[in-house]
């Protein structure tokens, strides 16, 4: 049993370790100043959610490979994890835009697509609950999820890129870019954003684990 739950044990020691050493590591002198150590969690969700969203587009091209059930619901639950982060990701983004900004929201590049990138998923499960037949859900919305995760990468990381005008952190080839950080803070940045992924999947498995003991079909 603990040999297969290691992993667990790991996150919850990678999320403990991110959020102390988070507020107690020390600082470069920045124009963001302390607000800087949102950079633990605000990217880390981020990271989790396209680790989710990358595991979603996979299993749907399973799916459309082998049509089995199990293929679908890990699809589908990958995508709810990955909206449930992307919407802790905008949360924690837009507080770190007002005190960095002076606005909760501004209009830049990245930020637009991120919100297109979103309203795209949503689109995603508002399609699956309009199809009331199992199978046919399940092959539309795999289809629709694997269009929707090459529109993701689109509007949230080249379009932003090649606009040359965000003032997103990282977009300019700042500090804020992981490999420009200084040691005592890249010991904190990777551990955190492994801890958050994997965070991720042990949601994941834990809604997995519903659906089966429910007999839920996916939605």
């Amino acid at each position: 049993m603990l040999k297969r739950d290691y992993w667990k044990f790991l996150t919850c020691a990678l999320i403990l370790y991110a959020i102390i050493a988070g507020f107690l590591v020390e600082l470069p002198e920045t124009m963001i100043g302390q607000t800087m150590r949102n950079l633990f969690f605000h990217v880390g969700m981020w990271f989790g959610m396209f680790a989710m969203l990358v595991t979603s587009f996979i299993y749907s091209l399973r799916y459309l490979g082998k049509f089995d059930e199990q293929e679908d619901i890990i699809a589908v639950e990958s995508a709810n994890v990955g909206l449930m982060f992307g919407v802790l990701g905008i949360l924690t983004g837009m507080l770190w835009a007002r005190f960095t900004w002076g606005s909760f929201w501004v209009k830049d590049p990245k930020l637009n697509g991120v919100a297109v990138g979103m309203f795209i998923y949503l689109a995603y499960m508002v399609l699956r609950g309009s199809v009331e037949d199992i199978r046919k859900r399940a092959k539309i919305g795999a289809a629709y999820n694997i269009f929707a995760f090459i529109l993701w990468i689109v509007f949230v990381l080249l379009l932003p890129r090649l606009s040359g005008d965000s003032i997103h952190p990282g977009s300019d080839g700042s500090t804020v870019l992981p490999k420009h950080l200084e040691p005592s803070l890249q010991l904190v940045f990777y551990p955190a954003m492994a801890g958050w992924i994997l965070l991720g999947f042990w949601i994941l498995q834990l809604k997995i684990r519903i659906r089966k003991m429910t007999n839920d079909k996916p939605s």
